[in-house]
């Protein structure tokens, strides 16, 4: 199953394809299970990624499609997300923690944004997508797993192969079936 619509980026320098092809599809193709492997690399990447003072202030909760802890974190979406999030092959909850034994931890959502980074490259190595969502009851997830302070709920990721937006229902479907547009360049720039 393919995108009817090009998704690669049009960049304005050359960057690695895997970044330019990256787009976060609500599409995904609901017969596709993630292997041990994938899941496995996956959670690698993002152990491997940088954080201040070596902190590594993430921790991830891993529900796999038809499994009770899908369905969990599946009802702790908000309604629109969860009307196209169930066919991901899984949903990974991202959390941060925002102290240690040595106290607050300033940089934690900066260094889980950073692991997500890590962990979505490597999905698309594995011929994966990802889509995150900030779209969730962060509270009635922090209750269903009992994740207690420090520990923050901070985004929800459906983890699939990307499937057709056609079969996307037209509540959902605006974004998979739009132009991909981002800010220029100078706009991104602060000049001083």
């Amino acid at each position: 199953m393919t995108a009817s619509i090009d998704r690669h980026a049009q960049t304005a320098a050359p960057i690695h394809p895997l970044l330019a092809s990256r787009h976060s599809t609500r599409a995904l193709a609901p017969d596709v299970d993630l292997t041990d492997a994938q899941a496995a690399a996956l959670i690698e990447a993002a152990r491997w990624a940088p954080s201040a003072g070596n902190t590594q202030p993430w921790r991830f909760l891993l529900a796999r499609r038809g499994t009770g802890e899908f369905k969990r974190v599946l009802d702790c979406l908000n309604p629109g997300n969860r009307d196209w999030a169930g066919t991901a092959s899984a949903l990974l909850v991202a959390v941060r923690t925002d102290a240690n034994e040595r106290g607050p931890l300033s940089h934690a959502m900066y260094d889980l944004g950073q692991s997500m980074a890590h962990l979505t490259f490597q999905a698309l190595a594995e011929g994966l997508t990802v889509r995150q969502m900030a779209g969730f009851d962060a509270a009635a997830l922090a209750d269903e797993f009992g994740l207690a302070a420090p520990l923050v709920p901070t985004t929800v990721v459906a983890i699939g192969v990307a499937g057709d937006p056609a079969d996307l229902h037209e509540s959902v479907s605006g974004p998979d079936r739009a132009a991909r547009v981002r800010l220029s360049v100078d706009e991104l720039l602060i000049q001083p």
